[in-house]
């Protein structure tokens, strides 16, 4: 089983999470099985197969990769080919649903007809098919049972298959939802979202109540997720929150050893009548009497000394208890579940502190007689990373005011960085500058590589030109970036596409300037400059998100300046993953 997922999900990361170098439960369990175990992609053929498949099957498993394991070795109780279209396993593949077989036969290389049980269990990635778990047990010759065999033997020998059958089933269940639990987990870097999906997965497809407690500095302990059936709740206390702190590591308790680094425990009813040791146990205590525990399992979140916090399972059916299959299960998945936690709490130290710092790098808005200049900044949404969006609006020696909108190319504190760079050298470079808008941006690209650690970026640099009761004039240049756009008092909106040059630090070549564009402005216009954040959104194209802008701006023209800019950026659709800059302005009505 040495690439039991690569085989059905090739090209990727994820892909190798059940490999040997994770040696776990699929090592442990599947490879050291006395049950064949074999994997099938969507078009029925073998990816991977473990020992004990290619003893029963009497073939290597290189022989086996890539061939159809219908036509290979899956015959009726009479010795034929089953025909494609009447295959049971064949429909369950292309239906994606598990099903079984108690009375087939399969057809070794040595050319023996062995009879057999089976069940399959779906793979699915997304709610896509991946392909099947196949797990094969030999049985009893039905035509020497009947011969040598009482009625009474017969129904005992259905019986015991059924029950390795059922087992078998269990343990295909189990190996399905670490691999789905793997998967999602490693599509977000916020705890929050993580836990939320694990315990998603967890209840009620391995527990009826699960409980993450997550240790926070050396000493303090806090609940930060409980899960139950869906409609009830552990009593009327909310279970969430701090809790005392571990006690000593020779404590009993089991979420106190756990906690202080120890491995996993199991507890049936009678471990839980044990009388709390300490206040953290008190509580846990009278969480499992809350949600009617008679069977519990409690793991570490992480492995050795990096123990992040603890994962507690409750099965609240007497008849159903955890055994020592779900232990292994539920440890499989703290070790997968630590790591996650805490690469998500880094990442969410460095996005605080880019945050902060993205937010105190951008300027007050000056004062520039009768216009009126708004601006808003809203960072991706928790779980992206923050980008290196900005905006600057300043007072030239001449006294024409300099509007600026840029995204430096980069993420978080590098970004952040760039961004202060370009910001400080685009200011020295524009303060005592008349001539056209271009020459500014070519100099500051020029400039990029020398004296900056940013490697490319995109820019409108423009300046408003005339008296503070106009006529105003606005020349503006370009580098890569989306077009300003200009609403008039008529009800017309159109974008600025003229002036429109190369991303900055792509150097345009000896000889080769960047354009200049200008507009005259009508008295009342508002002008926005903006990222690309406000008009990119999942599913869409650039198009469709400056048509988009084009519409909500028009909507909102006849509100205040402040207003415009935040019903625009509220009018954003979900799902959205970069930084919303803008920046407007608006000219006096003479």
């Amino acid at each position: 089983m040495h690439d039991v997922l690569e085989g059905v999900r090739p090209g990727g990361e994820r892909e190798r999470r059940l490999s040997p170098a994770e040696p776990g439960l699929w090592h442990r369990v599947v490879e050291q099985l006395g049950t064949a175990v074999t994997v099938i992609d969507p078009a029925g053929r073998i990816v991977a197969v473990n020992p004990a498949a290619e003893r029963l099957l009497v073939r290597p498993a290189a022989a086996m990769y890539g061939q159809d394991l219908h036509d290979l070795c899956h015959r009726d109780p009479g010795g034929a080919r089953i025909a494609r279209e009447r295959c049971p396993l064949l429909r369950a593949l292309a239906e994606r649903r598990p099903t079984r077989g108690n009375d087939d036969r399969c057809l070794r290389d040595d050319g023996r007809l062995v009879p057999i049980s089976w069940s399959a269990t779906p793979l699915t990635q997304d709610g896509v098919s991946q392909g099947m778990v196949v797990l094969i047990i030999e049985t009893a010759s039905a035509g020497h049972a009947h011969r040598e065999r009482s009625e009474q033997a017969e129904r005992t020998d259905q019986a015991e298959r059924a029950a390795r059958t059922t087992a078998l089933e269990s343990l295909a269940e189990r190996l399905t939802l670490v691999a789905e639990i793997t998967e999602v987990l490693g599509q977000t870097l916020e705890v929050d979202e993580a836990l939320a999906r694990l315990s998603r997965l967890l209840v009620p497809r391995l527990a009826d109540w699960a409980a993450v407690d997550l240790r926070v500095g050396s000493r303090q302990v806090h609940r930060v997720a409980v899960t139950g059936p869906e409609g009830r709740d552990a009593g009327q206390e909310d279970w969430r929150g701090q809790l005392p702190p571990p006690a000593r590591e020779t404590a009993p308790s089991p979420l106190v050893q756990v906690l202080n680094g120890g491995g996993p425990v199991l507890q049936d009813r009678a471990d839980m009548e044990a009388l709390p040791d300490s206040p953290l146990a008190a509580v846990h205590s009278a969480f499992l009497s809350a949600t009617g525990a008679s069977s519990v399992v409690t793991v570490p979140l992480g492995t050795g000394r990096q123990v992040t916090g603890a994962l507690t399972l409750v099965r609240t059916n007497p008849a159903r208890p955890f055994d020592a299959g779900d232990l292994d299960v539920a440890s499989d998945i703290g070790r997968r579940v630590g790591p996650v936690i805490d690469n998500a709490r880094r990442f969410g130290r460095q996005r605080e502190v880019a945050e902060a710092m993205q937010r105190n790098l951008l300027p007050p808005l000056p004062e520039h007689g009768r216009i009126q200049l708004a601006a808003r900044y809203q960072p991706a949404p928790a779980g992206s990373q923050v980008g290196g969006d900005w905006y600057d609006a300043f007072t030239l020696r001449d006294g024409t005011l300099a509007l600026v909108i840029g995204d430096v190319v980069g993420h978080d504190l590098t970004a952040a960085a760039g961004m202060a760079q370009l910001q400080g050298i685009l200011r020295s470079l524009a303060w005592d500058r008349t001539g056209p808008t271009g020459a500014v941006v070519d100099r500051l690209d020029d400039a990029l590589h020398a004296i900056t650690t940013v490697p490319m970026a995109t820019l409108v640099l423009a300046r408003l030109e005339g008296p503070d009761t106009g006529p105003w004039t606005l020349r503006r240049t370009g580098a890569g970036h989306p077009p300003p756009l200009l609403l008039t008092p008529d009800g017309n909106a159109q974008y600025l596409d003229a002036g429109q040059g190369l991303i900055l630090g792509t150097h345009p070549g000896v000889g080769s300037h960047r354009p200049s564009a200008a507009r005259a402005l009508p008295p009342g216009s508002t002008l926005l400059l903006y990222a690309d954040g406000l008009i990119e959104a999942p599913g869409s194209d650039l198009d469709s998100g400056l048509g988009r802008l084009r519409r909500h701006a028009l909507a909102l023209a006849h509100e205040t300046l402040d207003t415009l800019c935040d019903r625009l950026s509220a009018r954003m659709p979900p799902g959205g993953t970069d930084d919303i800059a803008l920046l407007a302005l608006r000219l006096p009505v003479r």
